[in-house]
């Protein structure tokens, strides 16, 4: 895993990479964190998140997408389903979940730069400690890169 620090938008705007991947809950809300920066900035990604069935359990470990453009770069924005809900106590992360996504990223996107926040160490209050091997592992042989939100 390379890890940078930056603002993750900016730099797939800026042709940094390829394809983003972010944590999204399955109600089809993106209304806080990083989920909330992607609708207002990229709202094709939002528009796949609301093609999906809000509150299915079954989207957890898949994902929707949308190819974007901005400042002349194309790359795909990845809505990775982490996590069931935005609300309750506890860790709200499904570690199972970001490995199944992830995998399932690695095969649909093997060769591309793909770039991600802290999935499911944010607002999910999942331990960083326990998803970094997991992503790790599922994008073995991968160009992945943890960006460090700074801003």
């Amino acid at each position: 895993m390379n890890i940078i620090q930056g603002d993750l938008l900016q730099l797939a705007a800026d042709g940094r990479f390829d394809v983003i991947v972010h944590g999204c809950n399955c109600q089809c809300r993106m209304g806080r964190g990083i989920a909330l920066s992607i609708r207002e900035r990229f709202p094709a990604a939002w528009a796949a998140d609301q093609r999906t069935v809000p509150a299915d359990r079954g989207k957890l470990g898949t994902y929707s997408q949308a190819e974007v453009e901005e400042n002349g770069h194309r790359f795909v924005v990845v809505n990775a389903y982490t996590q069931f809900h935005w609300q309750g106590d506890g860790v709200l992360a499904e570690y199972d979940a970001i490995g199944r996504a992830m995998r399932a990223i690695a095969r649909e996107f093997h060769g591309k730069r793909i770039g991600y926040p802290l999935i499911g160490a944010g607002l999910a209050k999942g331990d960083w400690k326990i998803i970094a091997p997991i992503i790790d592992e599922a994008l073995a042989g991968e160009d992945h890169t943890l960006v460090e939100f700074t801003g």
